[in-house]
Protein backbone atom coordinates (compact mmCIF):
# COMPACT_ATOMS: atom_id res chain seq x y z
CA UNK A 1 0.00 0.00 0.00
CA UNK A 2 1.54 3.48 -1.11
CA UNK A 3 1.54 6.06 2.05
CA UNK A 4 -1.75 7.80 2.59
CA UNK A 5 -1.03 11.34 2.60
CA UNK A 6 -2.82 13.40 5.38
CA UNK A 7 -5.67 16.25 4.02
CA UNK A 8 -4.62 19.65 3.57
CA UNK A 9 -6.49 23.03 3.63
CA UNK A 10 -6.50 26.29 3.18
CA UNK A 11 -4.74 28.40 5.61
CA UNK A 12 -8.09 30.60 6.60
CA UNK A 13 -9.80 30.24 10.11
CA UNK A 14 -12.89 30.46 11.28
CA UNK A 15 -13.26 30.42 15.67
CA UNK A 16 -16.91 28.86 16.21
CA UNK A 17 -17.62 31.27 18.66
CA UNK A 18 -17.29 34.05 16.18
CA UNK A 19 -20.36 32.45 15.35
CA UNK A 20 -22.92 32.67 18.21
CA UNK A 21 -26.02 33.84 18.27
CA UNK A 22 -26.25 37.42 19.99
CA UNK A 23 -26.75 36.68 23.57
CA UNK A 24 -25.56 33.21 23.47
CA UNK A 25 -23.43 31.78 25.14
CA UNK A 26 -21.85 28.11 23.77
CA UNK A 27 -23.96 26.10 25.99
CA UNK A 28 -26.82 27.73 25.01
CA UNK A 29 -26.27 27.74 21.34
CA UNK A 30 -26.29 24.39 19.35
CA UNK A 31 -25.89 25.38 15.92
CA UNK A 32 -23.03 27.67 16.38
CA UNK A 33 -20.47 25.06 15.25
CA UNK A 34 -22.49 23.85 12.13
CA UNK A 35 -22.62 27.53 11.03
CA UNK A 36 -18.89 27.72 11.40
CA UNK A 37 -18.52 24.73 9.28
CA UNK A 38 -20.92 25.58 6.99
CA UNK A 39 -19.68 29.03 6.72
CA UNK A 40 -16.01 27.45 6.50
CA UNK A 41 -17.26 25.39 3.61
CA UNK A 42 -18.87 28.48 1.28
CA UNK A 43 -15.66 30.41 1.72
CA UNK A 44 -13.85 27.34 0.25
CA UNK A 45 -12.44 25.81 3.06
CA UNK A 46 -10.43 26.56 6.07
CA UNK A 47 -10.37 24.67 10.05
CA UNK A 48 -12.93 25.61 12.26
CA UNK A 49 -11.29 26.22 15.64
CA UNK A 50 -13.66 24.81 18.84
CA UNK A 51 -11.80 26.39 22.28
CA UNK A 52 -11.31 25.36 25.10
CA UNK A 53 -14.35 25.46 27.08
CA UNK A 54 -17.81 23.63 27.40
CA UNK A 55 -19.66 23.53 24.10
CA UNK A 56 -23.13 22.33 23.49
CA UNK A 57 -24.15 20.59 19.55
CA UNK A 58 -26.87 18.97 17.21
CA UNK A 59 -25.41 16.50 14.73
CA UNK A 60 -22.51 18.39 12.80
CA UNK A 61 -22.39 17.15 8.92
CA UNK A 62 -18.55 18.07 7.68
CA UNK A 63 -18.51 19.76 4.22
CA UNK A 64 -15.43 19.05 1.70
CA UNK A 65 -12.34 21.06 2.77
CA UNK A 66 -12.94 21.82 6.26
CA UNK A 67 -11.29 20.69 9.37
CA UNK A 68 -12.80 20.81 12.28
CA UNK A 69 -10.15 21.68 15.24
CA UNK A 70 -11.30 20.71 18.96
CA UNK A 71 -8.84 22.30 21.36
CA UNK A 72 -6.82 20.93 24.23
CA UNK A 73 -10.14 21.67 26.88
CA UNK A 74 -12.69 21.66 24.67
CA UNK A 75 -15.55 19.54 25.61
CA UNK A 76 -17.96 18.81 23.09
CA UNK A 77 -21.80 17.36 24.43
CA UNK A 78 -23.40 15.59 21.89
CA UNK A 79 -27.62 16.49 22.27
CA UNK A 80 -29.24 13.40 23.76
CA UNK A 81 -32.79 15.01 22.32
CA UNK A 82 -33.16 11.96 19.71
CA UNK A 83 -35.37 14.90 17.14
CA UNK A 84 -32.33 16.70 17.17
CA UNK A 85 -30.72 13.58 14.50
CA UNK A 86 -33.65 14.21 12.10
CA UNK A 87 -34.25 14.38 9.27
CA UNK A 88 -33.13 10.70 8.65
CA UNK A 89 -30.24 10.50 6.52
CA UNK A 90 -28.69 7.86 4.38
CA UNK A 91 -26.30 5.41 6.20
CA UNK A 92 -25.37 1.56 6.89
CA UNK A 93 -26.49 0.24 9.91
CA UNK A 94 -24.81 -2.64 11.05
CA UNK A 95 -23.81 -3.79 7.47
CA UNK A 96 -27.16 -2.54 6.00
CA UNK A 97 -28.05 0.79 4.09
CA UNK A 98 -31.03 2.81 5.33
CA UNK A 99 -32.17 5.85 5.93
CA UNK A 100 -31.68 6.36 10.02
CA UNK A 101 -30.67 9.15 12.57
CA UNK A 102 -27.67 11.05 11.75
CA UNK A 103 -24.85 10.16 13.16
CA UNK A 104 -23.33 12.50 15.44
CA UNK A 105 -20.34 13.88 13.40
CA UNK A 106 -21.45 13.12 9.83
CA UNK A 107 -20.28 13.60 6.25
CA UNK A 108 -21.33 12.52 2.58
CA UNK A 109 -19.78 12.53 -0.39
CA UNK A 110 -17.06 15.09 0.93
CA UNK A 111 -13.28 14.71 -0.04
CA UNK A 112 -10.94 16.42 2.60
CA UNK A 113 -12.18 16.37 6.04
CA UNK A 114 -10.68 16.42 9.40
CA UNK A 115 -11.46 16.21 13.05
CA UNK A 116 -8.34 16.76 14.70
CA UNK A 117 -7.28 18.20 18.09
CA UNK A 118 -6.47 17.63 22.15
CA UNK A 119 -10.33 18.00 23.06
CA UNK A 120 -13.06 15.47 24.20
CA UNK A 121 -16.20 14.80 22.39
CA UNK A 122 -18.97 13.43 24.61
CA UNK A 123 -21.68 11.24 23.11
CA UNK A 124 -24.12 11.32 25.86
CA UNK A 125 -24.96 7.98 24.71
CA UNK A 126 -26.32 6.49 27.71
CA UNK A 127 -29.71 8.11 26.35
CA UNK A 128 -29.61 5.40 23.33
CA UNK A 129 -28.39 2.54 25.17
CA UNK A 130 -31.39 0.63 26.04
CA UNK A 131 -32.70 0.64 22.44
CA UNK A 132 -30.43 -2.57 22.06
CA UNK A 133 -33.57 -4.20 24.10
CA UNK A 134 -36.34 -2.02 21.69
CA UNK A 135 -34.44 -2.38 18.49
CA UNK A 136 -35.18 -6.51 17.08
CA UNK A 137 -38.09 -5.65 15.36
CA UNK A 138 -36.77 -3.13 12.96
CA UNK A 139 -33.33 -4.69 12.88
CA UNK A 140 -35.27 -7.86 11.44
CA UNK A 141 -36.93 -5.47 8.69
CA UNK A 142 -34.09 -4.02 7.48
CA UNK A 143 -31.97 -6.96 7.29
CA UNK A 144 -34.26 -8.86 5.48
CA UNK A 145 -35.20 -5.84 3.19
CA UNK A 146 -32.65 -6.99 0.13
CA UNK A 147 -33.87 -11.13 0.11
CA UNK A 148 -37.37 -8.99 -0.03
CA UNK A 149 -36.94 -6.93 -2.96
CA UNK A 150 -37.27 -3.61 -0.60
CA UNK A 151 -35.35 -0.41 -2.49
CA UNK A 152 -32.56 1.30 0.29
CA UNK A 153 -35.10 4.18 -0.79
CA UNK A 154 -37.70 2.78 1.48
CA UNK A 155 -35.70 1.40 4.18
CA UNK A 156 -36.61 4.91 6.76
CA UNK A 157 -36.18 4.31 10.26
CA UNK A 158 -35.22 7.11 12.15
CA UNK A 159 -38.04 6.47 14.97
CA UNK A 160 -38.31 6.06 18.54
CA UNK A 161 -40.14 2.79 17.89
CA UNK A 162 -37.57 1.74 15.47
CA UNK A 163 -34.85 2.15 17.64
CA UNK A 164 -32.09 1.91 15.55
CA UNK A 165 -28.90 3.80 17.35
CA UNK A 166 -26.76 6.06 15.04
CA UNK A 167 -23.03 5.68 15.06
CA UNK A 168 -20.57 8.66 16.66
CA UNK A 169 -18.45 9.40 13.46
CA UNK A 170 -19.51 8.73 10.18
CA UNK A 171 -17.96 9.51 6.75
CA UNK A 172 -19.85 8.12 4.11
CA UNK A 173 -18.11 7.69 0.27
CA UNK A 174 -15.63 10.49 1.59
CA UNK A 175 -12.31 10.28 -0.03
CA UNK A 176 -9.17 11.41 2.45
CA UNK A 177 -10.30 11.55 5.61
CA UNK A 178 -8.31 12.19 8.90
CA UNK A 179 -9.05 12.22 12.91
CA UNK A 180 -6.11 12.56 14.94
CA UNK A 181 -5.62 12.80 18.58
CA UNK A 182 -9.42 13.82 19.60
CA UNK A 183 -10.91 11.85 22.91
CA UNK A 184 -14.19 10.50 22.27
CA UNK A 185 -16.44 8.87 25.02
CA UNK A 186 -19.53 6.76 24.89
CA UNK A 187 -21.38 7.08 21.66
CA UNK A 188 -24.95 5.46 20.63
CA UNK A 189 -23.52 2.87 19.01
CA UNK A 190 -20.55 2.63 16.80
CA UNK A 191 -17.63 5.35 17.82
CA UNK A 192 -15.71 5.74 14.62
CA UNK A 193 -17.67 4.00 11.30
CA UNK A 194 -16.37 5.14 8.45
CA UNK A 195 -18.04 3.60 4.95
CA UNK A 196 -17.32 3.60 1.55
CA UNK A 197 -13.90 5.95 2.05
CA UNK A 198 -10.71 6.09 0.62
CA UNK A 199 -7.36 7.16 1.99
CA UNK A 200 -8.19 7.09 5.89
CA UNK A 201 -5.78 8.19 8.35
CA UNK A 202 -6.89 7.68 12.26
CA UNK A 203 -4.37 8.53 14.23
CA UNK A 204 -3.83 9.14 18.14
CA UNK A 205 -7.30 8.92 19.15
CA UNK A 206 -8.73 7.45 22.73
CA UNK A 207 -12.10 5.79 22.57
CA UNK A 208 -13.60 5.15 25.60
CA UNK A 209 -17.24 3.78 25.73
CA UNK A 210 -18.79 1.13 27.98
CA UNK A 211 -22.17 0.64 26.45
CA UNK A 212 -23.89 -2.42 24.27
CA UNK A 213 -22.53 -2.39 20.49
CA UNK A 214 -20.32 0.57 21.04
CA UNK A 215 -17.29 -0.90 18.97
CA UNK A 216 -14.27 1.67 18.73
CA UNK A 217 -13.43 1.27 15.15
CA UNK A 218 -15.24 0.10 12.22
CA UNK A 219 -13.73 0.28 8.75
CA UNK A 220 -16.47 -0.56 6.75
CA UNK A 221 -16.34 -1.20 2.88
CA UNK A 222 -13.27 1.24 2.93
CA UNK A 223 -9.77 1.40 1.26
CA UNK A 224 -6.31 2.01 2.01
CA UNK A 225 -6.91 2.51 5.61
CA UNK A 226 -3.87 3.65 8.56
CA UNK A 227 -4.65 3.57 12.23
CA UNK A 228 -1.91 3.87 14.43
CA UNK A 229 -1.21 5.36 17.75
CA UNK A 230 -4.42 4.57 19.41
CA UNK A 231 -6.41 3.04 22.26
CA UNK A 232 -9.52 1.69 22.59
CA UNK A 233 -11.51 0.84 25.59
CA UNK A 234 -15.06 -0.51 24.46
CA UNK A 235 -18.42 -2.01 25.13
CA UNK A 236 -17.89 -4.27 22.41
CA UNK A 237 -14.80 -5.22 19.62
CA UNK A 238 -12.58 -2.40 19.72
CA UNK A 239 -11.42 -2.51 16.22
CA UNK A 240 -13.40 -4.52 13.98
CA UNK A 241 -13.18 -4.25 10.39
CA UNK A 242 -16.70 -5.13 8.27
CA UNK A 243 -17.58 -4.94 4.86
CA UNK A 244 -21.80 -5.55 4.74
CA UNK A 245 -23.90 -7.63 5.83
CA UNK A 246 -25.74 -10.72 4.03
CA UNK A 247 -27.68 -9.90 1.05
CA UNK A 248 -27.10 -6.41 1.21
CA UNK A 249 -23.14 -6.79 1.73
CA UNK A 250 -23.34 -9.01 -1.39
CA UNK A 251 -25.63 -6.09 -3.33
CA UNK A 252 -23.35 -3.27 -2.63
CA UNK A 253 -19.97 -5.50 -3.36
CA UNK A 254 -17.40 -3.72 -2.00
CA UNK A 255 -14.42 -5.15 0.32
CA UNK A 256 -12.94 -3.52 2.60
CA UNK A 257 -9.11 -3.22 1.58
CA UNK A 258 -5.53 -2.63 2.37
CA UNK A 259 -5.91 -1.67 6.15
CA UNK A 260 -2.34 -1.29 8.08
CA UNK A 261 -2.90 -1.04 12.17
CA UNK A 262 0.13 -0.50 14.33
CA UNK A 263 1.12 0.73 17.70
CA UNK A 264 -2.09 0.07 18.87
CA UNK A 265 -3.74 -0.55 22.37
CA UNK A 266 -7.05 -2.95 22.95
CA UNK A 267 -8.59 -3.06 26.39
CA UNK A 268 -11.86 -4.95 27.50
CA UNK A 269 -14.91 -5.28 24.81
CA UNK A 270 -15.59 -8.55 22.69
CA UNK A 271 -12.28 -8.60 20.96
CA UNK A 272 -8.83 -6.42 20.26
CA UNK A 273 -8.22 -6.89 16.64
CA UNK A 274 -11.45 -8.15 14.84
CA UNK A 275 -12.62 -9.03 11.66
CA UNK A 276 -16.35 -9.61 10.96
CA UNK A 277 -18.66 -10.84 11.60
CA UNK A 278 -20.49 -8.46 8.67
CA UNK A 279 -17.62 -8.93 5.69
CA UNK A 280 -20.35 -10.67 3.31
CA UNK A 281 -18.39 -7.66 0.72
CA UNK A 282 -15.20 -9.30 1.49
CA UNK A 283 -11.76 -8.03 3.65
CA UNK A 284 -8.90 -8.56 1.84
CA UNK A 285 -5.26 -7.20 2.69
CA UNK A 286 -5.04 -6.83 6.44
CA UNK A 287 -1.97 -6.21 8.21
CA UNK A 288 -1.91 -5.87 12.20
CA UNK A 289 1.42 -5.31 14.42
CA UNK A 290 3.14 -3.95 17.06
CA UNK A 291 -0.49 -3.99 19.72
CA UNK A 292 -1.67 -4.87 23.19
CA UNK A 293 -4.48 -6.18 24.22
CA UNK A 294 -5.87 -6.99 27.37
CA UNK A 295 -8.74 -7.78 29.21
CA UNK A 296 -11.77 -8.43 27.16
CA UNK A 297 -13.61 -11.88 25.81
CA UNK A 298 -10.81 -12.31 23.03
CA UNK A 299 -7.77 -11.51 21.54
CA UNK A 300 -7.48 -11.73 17.83
CA UNK A 301 -10.74 -12.54 16.77
CA UNK A 302 -11.78 -13.42 13.04
CA UNK A 303 -15.83 -14.57 13.19
CA UNK A 304 -18.31 -15.31 10.29
CA UNK A 305 -21.31 -17.94 10.17
CA UNK A 306 -23.47 -19.56 7.59
CA UNK A 307 -25.31 -17.24 5.52
CA UNK A 308 -22.39 -14.27 5.87
CA UNK A 309 -20.87 -15.48 2.20
CA UNK A 310 -17.67 -13.36 1.22
CA UNK A 311 -14.07 -13.68 1.68
CA UNK A 312 -11.18 -12.77 4.29
CA UNK A 313 -7.83 -13.33 2.50
CA UNK A 314 -4.21 -12.14 2.93
CA UNK A 315 -4.75 -11.35 6.43
CA UNK A 316 -1.41 -10.93 8.49
CA UNK A 317 -1.08 -10.13 12.46
CA UNK A 318 2.52 -9.89 13.99
CA UNK A 319 4.17 -8.42 17.66
CA UNK A 320 0.93 -8.70 19.21
CA UNK A 321 0.49 -8.88 23.49
CA UNK A 322 -2.53 -10.84 24.33
CA UNK A 323 -3.37 -10.59 28.12
CA UNK A 324 -5.81 -11.87 30.39
CA UNK A 325 -8.60 -12.19 27.83
CA UNK A 326 -11.53 -14.05 29.67
CA UNK A 327 -11.75 -16.81 26.38
CA UNK A 328 -9.46 -17.39 23.30
CA UNK A 329 -6.14 -15.62 22.83
CA UNK A 330 -6.40 -16.06 19.20
CA UNK A 331 -9.40 -17.45 17.21
CA UNK A 332 -10.57 -17.97 13.44
CA UNK A 333 -14.42 -19.27 13.99
CA UNK A 334 -16.98 -20.21 11.53
CA UNK A 335 -19.42 -20.66 14.00
CA UNK A 336 -20.19 -17.20 15.21
CA UNK A 337 -23.65 -17.17 17.19
CA UNK A 338 -24.31 -13.42 18.47
CA UNK A 339 -25.65 -12.03 15.54
CA UNK A 340 -28.14 -9.18 15.43
CA UNK A 341 -30.46 -11.45 13.10
CA UNK A 342 -30.39 -14.79 12.20
CA UNK A 343 -29.48 -15.23 8.17
CA UNK A 344 -31.58 -16.07 5.69
CA UNK A 345 -29.39 -18.66 3.77
CA UNK A 346 -26.22 -20.99 4.41
CA UNK A 347 -24.18 -19.42 2.78
CA UNK A 348 -20.52 -19.66 3.73
CA UNK A 349 -17.73 -17.40 3.42
CA UNK A 350 -14.08 -18.56 2.48
CA UNK A 351 -11.11 -17.53 4.94
CA UNK A 352 -7.48 -18.11 2.87
CA UNK A 353 -4.32 -16.83 3.49
CA UNK A 354 -4.10 -15.93 7.00
CA UNK A 355 -0.81 -15.51 8.52
CA UNK A 356 -0.36 -14.74 12.41
CA UNK A 357 3.23 -14.58 13.93
CA UNK A 358 5.40 -13.34 17.20
CA UNK A 359 2.21 -13.75 19.48
CA UNK A 360 2.58 -13.75 23.05
CA UNK A 361 0.44 -13.38 26.32
CA UNK A 362 -0.80 -15.29 29.34
CA UNK A 363 -4.03 -15.83 30.79
CA UNK A 364 -6.82 -16.83 28.44
CA UNK A 365 -9.08 -19.69 28.42
CA UNK A 366 -7.85 -21.53 25.63
CA UNK A 367 -5.04 -20.07 23.58
CA UNK A 368 -5.80 -20.92 20.01
CA UNK A 369 -9.34 -22.02 18.25
CA UNK A 370 -9.90 -22.88 14.50
CA UNK A 371 -12.70 -24.10 13.63
CA UNK A 372 -14.24 -23.73 9.97
CA UNK A 373 -17.02 -25.46 8.03
CA UNK A 374 -17.34 -28.68 7.33
CA UNK A 375 -18.77 -27.47 3.79
CA UNK A 376 -16.05 -24.58 3.30
CA UNK A 377 -12.89 -25.60 5.10
CA UNK A 378 -10.47 -22.85 6.36
CA UNK A 379 -7.16 -23.13 4.41
CA UNK A 380 -3.81 -21.63 4.24
CA UNK A 381 -3.37 -20.85 7.67
CA UNK A 382 -0.51 -20.36 9.21
CA UNK A 383 1.01 -19.92 12.75
CA UNK A 384 4.23 -18.77 13.57
CA UNK A 385 6.15 -18.43 16.70
CA UNK A 386 3.17 -18.15 19.07
CA UNK A 387 3.97 -18.37 22.96
CA UNK A 388 0.87 -18.70 24.87
CA UNK A 389 0.03 -19.55 28.48
CA UNK A 390 -3.80 -20.74 28.65
CA UNK A 391 -6.99 -22.70 30.67
CA UNK A 392 -6.21 -24.86 27.17
CA UNK A 393 -4.06 -25.30 24.37
CA UNK A 394 -5.50 -25.53 20.54
CA UNK A 395 -9.07 -26.87 19.10
CA UNK A 396 -8.69 -26.72 15.59
CA UNK A 397 -11.54 -28.16 13.05
CA UNK A 398 -12.60 -28.31 9.34
CA UNK A 399 -9.22 -26.80 8.13
CA UNK A 400 -7.59 -27.77 5.03
CA UNK A 401 -4.35 -27.34 5.34
CA UNK A 402 -2.56 -25.00 8.70
CA UNK A 403 1.34 -24.53 9.62
CA UNK A 404 2.39 -24.40 13.22
CA UNK A 405 6.11 -23.64 13.54
CA UNK A 406 7.43 -22.68 16.72
CA UNK A 407 4.19 -22.62 18.69
CA UNK A 408 4.76 -23.11 22.65
CA UNK A 409 1.46 -23.31 24.85
CA UNK A 410 1.73 -24.09 28.45
CA UNK A 411 -2.04 -25.04 29.47
CA UNK A 412 -3.10 -26.35 32.47
CA UNK A 413 -5.65 -28.29 30.71
CA UNK A 414 -3.57 -29.34 27.52
CA UNK A 415 -6.06 -29.57 25.48
CA UNK A 416 -5.41 -30.43 21.85
CA UNK A 417 -8.08 -31.58 19.92
CA UNK A 418 -7.39 -31.54 15.79
CA UNK A 419 -10.38 -33.12 13.87
CA UNK A 420 -11.21 -33.06 10.53
CA UNK A 421 -7.62 -31.30 9.29
CA UNK A 422 -6.19 -31.84 5.70
CA UNK A 423 -2.74 -30.84 5.69
CA UNK A 424 -1.34 -30.22 8.71
CA UNK A 425 2.42 -29.16 9.03
CA UNK A 426 3.59 -29.21 12.94
CA UNK A 427 7.52 -28.02 13.24
CA UNK A 428 8.55 -27.62 17.05
CA UNK A 429 4.79 -27.71 18.26
CA UNK A 430 5.16 -27.76 21.73
CA UNK A 431 2.00 -28.08 24.56
CA UNK A 432 3.36 -28.22 28.31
Amino acid sequence: MEEIMAPVFPEQLFRAEDFRLPGEGSEDDPGVIQRAVDTCFGQGGGTVIVSAGEWRTGPIHLRSNVHLSVEKGAVIHFSDVFADYLPPVFTRWEGMECYNYSPLIYARDCENIAVTGEGTLNGNGEAWWHWKQLQQTAADKLCYAESEGIPVEQRIFGTEQDALRPSFIQPVGCTNVLIQGISIHNGPQWTIHPVYCENIIIRKVKVVSCGPNTDGLNPDSCRNVLIEDSSFETGDDCIAINSGMNEDGWRVNKPCENIVIRNCTMKEGHGGLVIGSGMSGGVRNVYAHHCSISGGDRGIRLKSMRGRGGFVENIRFEQIEINDVREEAVQINMYYGYSTVIPKTDTPSIFNQIHIQDIAGDGARIAIEIKGLPEQRLSNIELHNIRLRAGNAIVCSDVESIVLKDVDLQATGKRVEFSNVGRLALENFNVR
